[in-house]
């Protein structure tokens, strides 16, 4: 009988080449029918593609040498593949894939840092962020079943920081970039993991410096955002802090959605 569940999920890897065994013990564990990578930091050829292909994965990656890099990885088949954020397309820096998986535009994105308000690398993130919403805005419709997740280095709100005083007003909870954010829930897209944890505490990234993951000073900036027709299907949200314990983890923990299949 075919699974009753459809399941994704989104990790910033902070290196595939360093984290691949971690990876791909936990592709074999939760098995996500899609999980979306950011932060490969290698070119598409240097990808560890074999590893996850053995699991039953298939995989689509837009790399770049030492910097950024995003991967999809399912178990179904993915079309209409889309590698460039249209309104960016000179853009060198390798952060968005798109594609569609079991009949869901699955988008992937790893939003630009932007090292501090006011600098050419936090004007470029404003740019980055514009170009994203109105390719939804002019090309995408909200009533088709889409989920955008990733790395958004952008904090929803308060409940997302464990100290939001620090934070205010500097970068990952600028108003400039949470307006930006703020857009992309006006189109037409909800926050799948407040559906199901109204609470704050919840983090997805954690500094390595301070002690801050045992000390639970975090902030959660990975996010599965989705259209009415997902949300209305999800079961439930999560963010899995195991990875984190591990020995060398990712500053960051996978994310994961799950849903009914229509």
């Amino acid at each position: 009988m075919a699974d009753a569940t459809w399941t994704l999920a989104s990790w910033n890897v902070n290196s595939i080449k360093v984290r691949a065994p971690q990876v791909a013990d936990w592709l074999g564990e939760r098995r996500p029918d899609v999980l979306a990578l950011q932060e490969l930091k290698v070119t598409e050829a240097a990808f560890p593609r074999e590893a996850f292909e053995e699991l039953g994965y298939r995989v689509l990656v837009h790399g770049q040498k030492t910097w950024n890099g995003v991967a999809i990885l399912s178990r179904g088949e993915a079309e209409e593949v889309r590698r460039t954020l249209p309104g960016m397309e000179d853009d060198p820096q390798a952060r968005f894939l798109a594609a569609r998986v079991d009949g869901v535009l699955v988008v992937d994105v790893y939003v630009p840092n932007g090292q501090a308000v006011g600098t050419d690398k936090y004007d470029y993130k404003l740019r980055w962020l514009d170009a994203l919403a109105r390719w939804f805005e002019e090309e995408l419709d909200p009533a088709e079943p889409i989920a955008l997740l990733g790395d958004f280095n952008i904090a929803p709100d308060e409940r997302d920081l464990w100290d939001p005083e620090a934070f205010r007003g500097e970068v990952l909870f600028s108003e400039p970039e949470r307006a930006a954010l703020r857009r992309l829930i006006d189109w037409g897209l909800s926050d799948v993991f407040r559906r199901f944890h109204e609470d704050g505490g919840h983090y997805s990234w954690w500094d390595y410096r301070q002690a801050a993951f045992r000390r639970n000073m975090g902030a959660r900036i990975d996010l599965i955002l989705v259209t009415s027709p997902l949300l209305e299907r999800a079961l439930s949200a999560e963010i899995d802090r195991a990875p984190r314990k591990l020995p060398r983890p990712s500053d960051h923990a996978p994310v994961l959605a799950t849903f009914r299949r229509p």
